[in-house]
């Protein structure tokens, strides 16, 4: 089964391990997300996620939590295990763009896509 939606894009902007926390790493990242785009439900392993909308309105749902639409200015965070069943571009003509902010196991993959049912 193939999505009608277009995914977004990830790009790192710094990593760098953390110089008191061994075993942590820091990584900061843009999300983009073209109009209408959705992301496949994902975890991101036992890092905590910070995330701030740089433009447009973001949907997001966490497992056992009702979905929300965040917009230009808010944030949200997600707890290490969280399951991510809903990201999505609310808007179908405008692009979304956050920022965010994982603190992860170093060496630790930040975004593990469901397995495909």
């Amino acid at each position: 089964m193939t999505s009608k939606h277009p995914s977004e894009t990830l790009s790192p902007l710094l990593q760098e391990a953390l110089p008191n926390v061994k075993g942590k790493t820091f990584t900061a990242a843009v999300v983009d997300f073209p109009p209408h785009a959705r992301a496949v439900p994902h975890r991101h392993g036992q890092a905590f996620v910070y995330a701030y909308v740089l433009a447009g309105d973001v949907r997001s749902k966490l497992d056992g939590q009702p979905a929300h639409t965040y917009h230009q200015g808010e944030n949200w965070v997600e707890q290490p295990g969280a399951h991510h069943v809903l990201t999505e571009n609310t808007s179908r003509t405008k692009s979304a763009k956050l920022l965010v902010v994982f603190v992860s196991n170093t060496g630790d993959a930040l975004k593990i896509p469901d397995p495909k049912k």
